[in-house]
């Protein structure tokens, strides 16, 4: 029977033992490797490779996929390329957020142009917005924080990029990292002012933190008032608690991104809009590209490349960087339009919802942690739709909830990795990848 575990109140047993998981027909037990050498030196060589006689294979070499978090440095963004080349079978997985970004900037200014006669609440001709931003020193959120600021011409640059920094407080719109845009729409010309942003992070040290967002939106409009005109976050996850907490009762509207099923919803109570990064593409690529690796197969198999049973992707819907070993899905943005389509986050994509023959590709165990079990996007809607094509792909993942907010809480749950035939990992901090490739390089 497949195991589904995503407790956090079971960190401290699994600790100490993780149990194989059932039902799978894994070859991935540590045993000696006596029958493949008979020198001290082959002896070695078959405890770090996969050995003809027994199948063992390395922990090192088994197929990894970094997904959602890229690993990456957090102050520069630059792409940590040894994580991204741990093995030959090793790649990452996630969303084009640059996209995604100008997407949701886009949607925001054409939401402003649209409404123009209601959105200025207090007629002073400047369209204030609060921004919540989830994690400084992650790339996404970075992209976010960029792609509001560009489109609403409020961004700064510094050293040739947009300045992502949060404000704090920005009431007369002296800040430094930001400056006052202008809107001409129908003839007037309206100021575009960044009232307040901060980092949602809470004092437990958990970034993108829904419950921080829901306090500082009661701070901001006591502090502001009519002034706030828009509400934008990060993800839906902070959006929706600043909806509920205030925006929703005064009619402001409040842009997220995510695509949550309840953030879609609320779209018909006033929610601005979302984006959905197509999670559905990303939890199949994430759990595809594992089963390929698994089957020595081509990686393009049943991604760009149409498998035995017919599932494919179009390019509309994906991209592949070969230099970053990074596939990334597309963006699409969620309004008053089209939201009715997007009300089910947890669908599995129709173009790549076939089972797999089991005897052709035999059943095999994975390893899988979400970050942060409160995570709204990763626990609501990723981790069902992964659960969703585990069973189309015949994968037996066991999935770990982290408590976001420090590594040792996943990394000490992968105690025995030679249970497992692959890996997933979704780091706390993007700089984080070595905590993981060390335990698999042991």
């Amino acid at each position: 029977m497949k195991r589904k575990l995503l407790s956090l109140t079971l960190a401290a047993v699994l600790a100490l033992s993780l149990t194989a998981c059932g039902g799978g027909g894994s070859d991935t037990t540590t045993t000696d490797s006596t029958d493949a050498a008979t020198t001290e030196e082959s002896t070695d060589a078959a405890e770090t490779t996969e050995t003809a006689d027994s199948g063992e294979v390395a922990n090192a070499d088994k197929p990894l996929v970094w997904f959602n978090r890229q690993p990456s440095n957090s102050s520069t963004g630059e792409l940590d390329m040894t994580a991204l080349n741990f093995n030959e079978n090793t790649y990452y997985v996630g969303f084009d957020a640059n996209q995604g970004a100008e997407l949701q900037g886009t949607m925001i200014r054409d939401y402003i142009e649209a409404n123009i006669d209601t959105i200025d609440r207090n007629g002073d001709g400047v369209i204030g917005y609060v921004l919540a931003v989830g994690d400084i020193g992650h790339n996404d959120s970075i992209a976010r924080t960029r792609g509001v600021r560009s489109a609403l011409g409020t961004a700064v640059e510094v050293d040739g990029a947009i300045d992502s920094t949060p404000v704090g407080a920005n009431t007369d719109g002296s800040s430094t990292h930001v400056q006052d845009g202008t809107l001409e729409i129908n003839g007037t010309t309206y100021t575009v002012r960044e009232l307040a942003s901060q980092e949602m992070k809470n004092s437990a040290g958990a970034t993108w933190d829904a419950a921080t967002a829901g306090n500082a939106i009661s701070t901001w409009s006591a502090s502001f008032g009519d002034q706030i005109d828009i509400v934008a976050s990060n993800n839906d996850g902070m959006g929706m608690a600043m909806f509920n907490g205030w925006s929703k009762a005064e009619g402001v509207p409040t842009f997220g991104y995510d695509a949550n099923s309840d953030a879609v919803a609320a779209i018909a109570e006033g929610y601005g809009g979302t984006i959905s990064q197509h999670a559905d593409v990303q939890a199949y690529l994430t759990l595809r590209v594992l089963r390929n690796a698994l089957d020595g197969v081509d990686i393009d198999t049943g991604i760009g490349t149409a498998d035995e049973a017919g599932n494919v992707l179009t390019p509309d819907v994906f991209t592949y960087n070969e230099e970053q070993r990074s596939y990334y899905a597309l963006n699409v943005a969620v309004t008053a339009e089209n939201y009715e389509d997007f009300l089910d986050s947890t669908v599995v994509y129709a173009p790549v919802s076939n089972q797999l023959d089991a005897e052709t590709h035999p059943t095999k165990n994975v390893w899988l942690n979400i970050y942060n079990a409160a995570d709204n996007f990763l626990s609501a809607t990723y981790q069902p739709l992964l659960q969703n094509y585990d069973d189309l792909l015949n994968l037996n993942v066991e999935y770990i909830g982290g408590d976001g907010q420090t590594e040792s809480n996943i990394t000490n749950r992968l105690g025995n990795p030679s249970q497992y035939d692959a890996f997933a990992i979704n780091m706390v901090k993007t700089d984080n990848a070595a905590s993981y490739t060390s335990l698999l390089s042991q």
